[in-house]
């Protein structure tokens, strides 16, 4: 018999047993990065449902039935997670990793990311990006970097991944079969932006390389991009 396994909480389901007082994932000691990170990963979406039961190369074990097991499952069933489950990830990854600190410093999601995808489950990257026709980079996630932007005061995620892509000369060399975005970063001082919009859908059909678009002005299809 195989591991059991839950769907992702969708529509109704989702604000049933996700709603209310402790609810979603417990924070203990500076674990809110990953905390975030997980709970975005795994309550409403099965994109990445194969990090949970495929055998991949390098992949480890014990790390994928405590992801599995302690933290995904009882999320999307109960929709809570006690902090003691996810100190348990957090054991198993500093043990892993090169890093001493993922059991009680504050960390980059992006370093867990890459930590957990890349040397514990040994996943491909998911985003293959091009910057001004340089050579193209592969990647787990993409952090947005951006400027103030006065004319923003309260921007959606599509805004900001445009702009952000726009800012560094970015494009997608393909389309991606699952495109994590980090926010812009703040910490206790400062905030970029009060509040973000999540965008229920991305459209990047901007954001692709030498994908075939419309002219603006005629109609038919563009031979030339101004940025």
């Amino acid at each position: 018999e195989g591991p059991e396994s839950f769907p992702p909480l969708r529509n109704e389901a989702a604000v049933r047993v996700l709603q209310g007082r402790m609810k979603g994932i417990q924070g203990h000691c500076n674990s809110c990065y990953m905390d975030a990170a997980l709970f975005s990963l795994f309550s409403c979406t099965s994109v990445l449902d194969s990090m949970l039961f495929m055998p991949f190369p390098l992949c480890d074990r014990n790390v994928q039935g405590i992801l599995r097991d302690e933290i995904v499952n009882p999320l999307r069933r109960t929709g809570f997670v006690r902090a003691s489950s996810v100190m348990h990830l957090r054991e198993q990854l500093t043990d892993k990793g090169q890093c001493s600190s993922f059991t009680n410093a504050e960390k980059d999601p992006e370093e867990f990311l890459n930590l957990i995808m890349q040397q514990i489950l040994g996943i491909e990257p998911l985003l293959k990006l091009q910057s001004g026709g340089q050579k193209e980079h592969e990647c787990y996630c993409y952090q947005i970097f951006m400027d103030k932007q006065e004319d923003l005061v309260v921007p959606d995620v599509q805004q900001l991944v445009e702009r952000s892509f726009l800012s560094s000369d970015l494009k997608l060399v393909e389309i991606p079969s699952c495109f994590i975005i980090q926010m812009p970063r703040f910490g206790k001082e400062y905030k970029m932006f009060s509040k973000i919009i999540p965008s229920l859908e991305l459209d990047i059909t901007d954001l692709l390389l030498d994908s075939p678009r419309e002219c603006c002005l005629c109609g038919d299809v563009a031979t030339l991009e101004c940025s």
